[in-house]
């Protein structure tokens, strides 16, 4: 069995982004927390703090707390422009994965190799599985190798790789999809990064390995939003089902 399937025993887990949306520090913890039981509580396997909205020490803030709860799932993180602060908290508490948006191809070949270098060491150690992007939502393709060759070598760096179209929300292009699938053969887990919906689940599902969830929770399904538990149990419904397909 992959590590990634010894961490996530379900099948086609469902990882809910909290994006750290509020005001201040205070109003930003609450949130998170108030977010992680609705959607623990409807049956999303794992969570990711990011700081979208937030900081770091946000991120710290809520992890601290979250592992002070009983919510029975898996517990991610992922610092936006601070890779070595997610590797760091990862050191510090018993996060279950780490995601970090490009771990390939966004770099020109000079500084590829010591991006690699420090990726590597800092998962000595670290216990974690590793989510990646490759030509990732936002991230620049730099490279100068062909898409497969991107998509080959980022697997190599992780447990799985997260697949996106081109923004937030926007559904994941299933041809892309398809084409990670044919680049590394089947060999890494894939999951879809963005746009996973009610609607579009069960047929997504059939050719990814799971999903990161942020804005079709939220009550508006805008990355501002708030996590609305009736919309995490609709796509919970259609999950399971596709499980129960699969």
């Amino acid at each position: 069995m992959s590590r990634f399937g010894e961490t996530f025993t379900t099948p086609k887990p469902i990882l809910g982004m909290l994006h750290l949306g509020g005001d201040s520090p205070e109003s930003k913890l609450a949130q998170a927390l108030e977010e992680a039981r609705i959607m623990t509580g409807e049956g999303v396997d794992g969570l990711v703090v990011e700081n979208y909205f937030g900081h770091a020490e946000d991120v710290e803030r809520v992890l601290e707390r979250l592992f002070g709860l009983d919510l029975g799932t898996r517990i991610g993180v992922n610092v936006l422009r601070d890779d070595a602060r997610a590797f760091e908290l990862a050191r510090r508490y018993p996060v279950a994965f780490i995601q970090v948006d490009s771990v390939a191809g966004h770099l020109p070949p000079e500084t590829d190799a010591p991006f690699a270098a420090d990726l590597a060491a800092r998962r000595e150690g670290v216990s974690a599985l590793l989510l990646g992007g490759v030509r990732f939502k936002y991230q620049p393709v730099l490279s100068g190798r062909p898409e497969a060759e991107d998509v080959r070598i980022g697997a190599s760096r992780c447990d799985g790789l997260v697949v996106t179209s081109d923004a937030t929300g926007r559904p994941t292009d299933m041809d892309k999809v398809a084409r990670f699938r044919a680049a590394t053969g089947g060999t890494v887990p894939l999951l879809i990064g963005a746009g996973l919906t009610e609607a579009n689940a069960a047929e997504q599902l059939v050719h990814a390995d799971g999903a990161v969830v942020g804005s079709w929770f939220k009550h508006d399904h805008k990355d501002t939003g708030r996590v609305e538990a009736a919309h995490v149990a609709g796509l919970m419904r259609v999950v399971r089902a596709a499980r129960s397909a699969a």
